[in-house]
């Protein structure tokens, strides 16, 4: 049996490499952290997200709920575990949804630093379930 140390966990590289969009921002909702998955689901480059408010990716119409849960999980240090779909923006206007898990961010101490995001796209899913609800409503018998 080995008593060396474990390697430490290359959390960086898991970050970057991974496929999903990662997204940190502050406890103010700056964007702090971007991956390569973030940059290829929303077009925006880590050089253009990173300093900008999270308003860069909500779009106009969402901002107020989004902001008011944001605030609500900072102040609780803890928002749910589940996996919610939402709507995104992409730099080039299109309209996304998004498959986001969300997590608050902590310090030692219990002290909120920000919140974490991990995102996909689900805009095709979505799109064909739309247009397969609609086809079933063409079909369904009229009375």
């Amino acid at each position: 049996m080995s008593t060396a140390p474990a390697p430490a966990v290359p959390w960086e590289r898991i970050a970057c490499d991974m496929a999903d969009a990662l997204i940190y921002c502050d406890r103010e909702g700056v964007i702090r952290a971007w991956n390569p998955g973030a940059a290829a689901l929303f077009g925006f480059s880590a050089q253009e997200a990173l300093g900008q408010s999270l308003d860069l990716i909500i779009p106009p119409h969402l901002r107020q709920a989004h902001w008011r849960g944001f605030d609500r999980a900072i102040e609780r240090g803890s928002c749910g575990r589940e996996v919610r779909t939402t709507r995104g923006t992409h730099k080039e206007g299109r309209k996304l949804y998004v498959d986001m898990s969300f997590s608050v961010v902590t310090d030692g101490s219990g002290q909120v630093l920000g919140c974490a995001a991990v995102a996909r796209d689900a805009t095709g899913r979505h799109l064909a379930h739309v247009a397969q609800a609609a086809q079933a409503a063409q079909a369904a018998p009229k009375g």
